[in-house]
């Protein structure tokens, strides 16, 4: 099932531990190049020069927003923003960002404000994992707008350190969880049909929908922030839903079935429920 009921969406209830790394980890060390040599017979006694001060990095100041651009929602994306450059990368994203205030989502640092992000969307707070860090920008993944990033300037927003990550491949009908960079867990799941295929690329949990139907085995789902690729192609009425991770309660899995979302034995719902946050990523290979 796609995920539609906005109003449906809760908070995840999940504490968050430390011991996390800084997002984009530490940099390598560089081997440093040989000291050039001089014989004796040619070395001329002149005092050695001054070293060259590191050239300061600037920050590219962030332009005021244009008059009329949009708020991206649940059921509302925007336009203009870059493609995740890593769309397909498995590196566990350990940071996320949560704004404290609305505000302007960049297509590259210093560039063009696209549109609004806000604390919550449809009464969840709002945690996108970052990606990327640019002098003093961040790149966050977008919620509403699939394999899309936004760069946000410093202020209005706080860190959050994440644990888990989720991998779903979609031709082995696996889903893998995550924590601390080590596999705890894998699944056989269910995966959107050939027309409706579950869309590919980096995502992350935007919160979980309430459902109370025995078709989804009682529990919660796990609303995305990707909405379906062919919005054409999905059910009637499902057009601005979300993809989403839920129960089934047949014992059918591995096949492609779906509107899109993954389907998944319920005693594994149950895992990721009590184990994932919101702003955990998700990664949906082929």
């Amino acid at each position: 099932m796609l995920v539609r009921r906005v109003a449906a969406l809760t908070a995840l209830a999940v504490g968050l531990a430390g011991g996390v790394t800084a997002c984009g980890g530490k940099a390598k060390p560089q081997a440093r190049p040989p000291a050039a040599t001089t014989s004796p017979a040619s070395a001329a006694p002149s005092e050695s020069a001054p070293a060259s001060p590191a050239a300061p990095v600037t920050t590219p100041p962030a332009a005021p927003a244009a008059a009329g651009i949009p708020t991206i929602t649940y059921t509302k994306g925007a336009a203009g923003f870059p493609a995740d450059p890593d769309q397909s990368s498995t590196v566990p994203l350990t940071e996320g960002l949560h704004p404290t205030a609305k505000l302007a989502a960049y297509d590259a640092p210093g560039g063009t404000a696209r549109a609004y992000l806000t604390p919550d969307i449809s009464g969840v707070q709002l945690v996108m994992p970052i990606v990327a860090k640019q002098a003093g920008w961040v790149a966050v993944l977008l919620p509403t707008i699939n394999r899309s990033v936004g760069w946000l300037p410093a202020g209005n927003w706080t860190t959050v350190p994440l644990r888990d990550q989720v991998i779903v491949r979609r031709g082995a009908f696996t889903l893998t969880w995550v924590r601390d960079g080590v596999a705890q867990q894998t699944w056989t799941v269910t995966v959107g049909a050939a027309a409706t295929q579950t869309p590919l690329g980096r995502t992350f949990v935007l919160g979980r929908s309430r459902l109370s139907s025995q078709v989804y085995a009682g529990l919660d789902v796990l609303a995305l922030g990707a909405v379906p690729d062919d919005k054409g192609a999905v059910a009637d009425g499902l057009e601005d839903a979300h993809t989403g991770i839920h129960a089934w309660y047949r014992n059918e899995f591995g096949f492609r079935k779906s509107n899109g979302c993954v389907r998944m034995p319920p005693a594994a719902q149950k895992v990721l429920l009590d184990s994932v946050a919101s702003g955990t990523s998700v990664v949906v290979l082929p």
